[in-house]
């Protein structure tokens, strides 16, 4: 009876866009050159397809926090501020879809103090983490059947103890429908 009531919202973005697309072979000069010969007339949409392009960014109410103050995983399998993303490209009536998925490293970890990047910390044992993880990983595989997991965590300096504590757990869970990736911004700055 309260259903009046109730207003559906995300915490998110959500933005569309049409967009045409000018992909002729011919260069301008070509174009404007008075020797050119007229073409024949084609469909507008052959021509200059239109597509329309939609992002939309769902943020789980599940952990959400500040930057600092919010890390790691809970007891559920939750991951703090976990966002998925969705791009949509509509275009000679089919619909084209993409997610992508970001989240905190689904490890127990912390980082203390408010000052310019505090030192990470793991807050429980591989092992109480190891139920938490997979918890965390068997919800995105029921919802999104295969996942291609990116690391990117510092691999040498103060972040490095939660990078090997990730990679330790994608380990010892073994699932095939996971790619792990670790790619070091660091590395290619």
């Amino acid at each position: 009876e309260v259903d009046f009531w109730i207003i559906p919202i995300i915490q998110g973005f959500v933005q569309t866009e049409e967009l045409v697309v000018n992909y002729s072979e011919s260069s301008d000069d070509d174009k404007s050159s008075p020797e050119t010969p007229p073409q024949e007339s084609t469909c507008v949409d052959d021509v200059h397809p239109t597509f329309l392009v939609a992002l939309i960014s769902r943020r789980s109410r599940h952990r959400a926090g500040m930057r600092y103050k919010r890390r790691g995983v809970d007891k559920n399998g939750n991951v703090a501020n976990y966002v998925e993303t969705e791009q949509l490209i509509h275009v000679h009536n089919h619909t084209l879809s993409f997610i992508q998925t970001r989240g905190s490293v689904p490890v127990f970890w912390s980082q203390v103090g408010y000052r310019y990047n505090p030192r990470p910390r793991l807050d429980k044992s591989e092992n109480e983490t190891v139920s938490c993880f997979r918890a965390h990983f068997e919800e995105q595989l029921r919802n999104y059947k295969k996942q291609v997991i990116i690391n990117l965590v510092d691999q040498t300096g103060r972040e490095k103890i939660i990078g090997d504590a990730y990679l330790k757990q994608v380990l010892l869970y073994n699932n095939a429908n996971l790619t792990y990736v670790s790619f070091d911004f660091h590395e290619h700055w």
